[in-house]
């Protein structure tokens, strides 16, 4: 590492304290892999991916993520139908919503269309426009189904008619 020269204008080398030559050295985690549709893109069509996605752009047509996120920057310009693990919006969405875990609307972000997730997040500032449906998580409707006597369920079985 360069520091400074001495007088006689010979550079000064400081070696590195924080290092250890018999430790190993911790390497950088991978990146998350994420596809990004930058700001000049426009893309009609159907969008589908094994990985998460990143819009800055314009997209028209069906998003559909279903393990992964998708996340809609400032910039981005979404008319689509979003099918996803997770949507985070910063952008502007005009489509329906439907999340396995959840939407989270950024306070610059706006949503015009119906939300299906578990859990939802508007902050202050962001506009939403639709309907908002929440569905329990699948440990829940598990605990709840184990919980309920089989006379309740035959019970209410006979007066389905």
């Amino acid at each position: 590492m360069l520091h400074s020269t001495d007088n006689d204008g010979k550079p000064q080398y400081a070696p590195p304290s924080t290092l250890n030559s018999a430790a190993p050295m911790k390497g950088v985690a991978s990146p998350i892999e994420q596809a990004t549709i930058g700001r000049t893109l426009m893309i009609k069509g159907e969008l589908s991916g094994n990985e998460s996605l990143y819009i800055d752009g314009r997209v028209e047509g069906t998003i559909t993520f279903k393990d992964h996120r998708v996340t809609v920057g400032r910039n981005g310009v979404v008319a689509a139908n979003i099918s996803a693990r997770e949507v985070v919006i910063m952008g502007k969405v005009a489509g329906n919503v439907e999340c396995s875990d959840r939407v989270d609307i950024r306070s610059e972000g706006s949503l015009t269309g119906d939300v299906v997730s578990q859990r939802i997040s508007v902050e202050d500032g962001a506009m939403l426009r639709g309907s908002v449906q929440l569905t329990p998580s699948d440990k829940k409707q598990e605990k709840n189904s184990s919980q309920e006597t089989p006379k309740a369920a035959a019970a209410g079985a006979g007066s389905k008619s």
